[in-house]
């Protein structure tokens, strides 16, 4: 998940991501850890998951589609879900229902 690399929330602003990934980015530079594959590993992580959140057709896109597994069993991890989308929770009327309709 994309937010949690980054240590942000799902409705972070612009500038709280380029603060953690310029805070990650510092900490996991392969220059500071010479020779360790996994920090590099790490690194271009961090730079992936900025990439796509910093941009917002593809932060959008990531939103919609994005790589978001639902363990059933887990009820922290529903919450998660539901806190990454609850600006896309739809209501009746931001669905054009008129409050005087059935529902």
């Amino acid at each position: 998940d994309y937010y949690k690399i980054l240590e942000v929330e799902y409705d972070a602003t612009d500038e709280k991501i380029r603060l953690n990934y310029r805070k990650l980015a510092l900490n996991w530079h392969p220059d500071k850890h010479k020779g360790d594959s996994s920090v590099t590993a790490k690194f271009q992580e961090i730079n992936e998951a900025y990439n796509v959140l910093i941009d917002p057709d593809k932060r959008f896109e990531y939103d919609i589609t994005g790589i978001y597994e639902i363990d059933k069993n887990s009820a922290i991890v529903m919450q998660e879900y539901l806190a990454r989308f609850k600006g896309m929770i739809l209501t009746c009327n931001g669905l054009g229902i008129p409050r005087t309709s059935i529902w």
